[in-house]
């Protein structure tokens, strides 16, 4: 990760008295925007530099929306503390208290239990609205899919999932992007961080984000067992959510196997492999 652009060093530095850029630490894990961490007056700092809309079609990237969710949830633990919001020409760039801990590896249930606490939280007004049901799902794909070269077009659409399914279920807060580098465990504590994404839908889209296998295997190498699996549902504690997980998933990986096709286009090799667990799941 590259060190901090020069004008934003200097802005917080007069700002702030933070050190000079060889002082700051980059954060791992991002795939989006640019964080480090630095110290400031003995206390440790995120900076986290936006990069702006960069086209993502599963997970917008809007820095106004984290900044909103950081003040809303920090009282309760479920995010960091936002500490200030500054504009430059390098882009938008938050700053917020350092979360200690490690990302999260093992342990379903301190996940389910810290999505079905921020699931109980009343929403904003404002968020974008994710509606419930396969027939989103399957909008959302085939607009992933058509900016796929015509072959990984063609594979993907034979996967189309057959008929619609309903989703009857509470609309909640969502995080939108809880995939295990952005849960912070601290012991039994979970903070969630990186917030650009946040929503108000089905609780399923955010349960099935983290169940899913290719970004299980993205983030902590190794897609969720299925005693991992049973033991994360039955911890978010609601009796019908498994039947509702099971009726979604065959949109949820076909959705994830075209994002993972997407991203291989980027670049970002590693998703090839993960792709092909979702057409696993899909397909088995």
């Amino acid at each position: 990760m590259q060190a901090p652009p020069e004008e934003l060093a200097t802005l917080l530095r007069q700002r702030y008295g933070m050190p000079t850029p060889d002082c700051w630490a980059a954060l791992p894990g991002g795939q989006t925007n640019r964080s480090w961490r630095v110290v400031v007056a003995g206390s440790a700092w995120v900076v986290k530099l936006f990069a702006g809309d960069t086209g993502n079609p599963l997970f917008p990237n809007d820095a106004r929306d984290e900044a909103r969710m950081l003040r809303l949830l920090s009282p309760t633990g479920l995010a960091p503390e936002l500490i200030d919001e500054v504009v430059t020409s390098c882009g938008p760039c938050l700053i917020y208290r350092h979360v200690e801990g490690t990302a999260w590896h093992e342990d379903p249930a301190t996940a389910a239990k810290a999505l079905a606490e921020l699931h109980r939280q009343d929403p904003p007004e404002g968020l974008r609205r994710l509606e419930p049901g396969s027939d989103r799902l399957t909008t959302q794909t085939e607009a992933i899919i058509a900016r796929l070269p015509d072959r990984d077009r063609n594979n993907l659409l034979a996967l189309l999932p057959e008929g619609s399914a309903a989703s009857e279920g509470p609309t909640v807060l969502l995080h939108g992007d809880p995939v295990p580098g952005n849960m912070i465990v601290e012991r039994s504590r979970v903070t969630l961080i990186d917030w650009q994404c946040p929503a108000i839908g089905d609780p399923v889209e955010d349960l099935s984000i983290f169940m899913s296998p290719a970004m299980q295997l993205i983030y902590r190498g190794r897609p969720l067992s299925k005693a991992e699996k049973t033991a994360f549902i039955d911890a978010y504690g609601d009796p019908d959510i498994r039947g509702r997980i099971e009726h979604l998933a065959p949109w949820h990986h076909w959705r994830m196997a075209a994002y993972c096709t997407w991203k291989v286009l980027q670049g970002q090799q590693e998703y090839k492999a993960a792709g092909e667990l979702e057409i696993a799941a899909l397909t088995a």
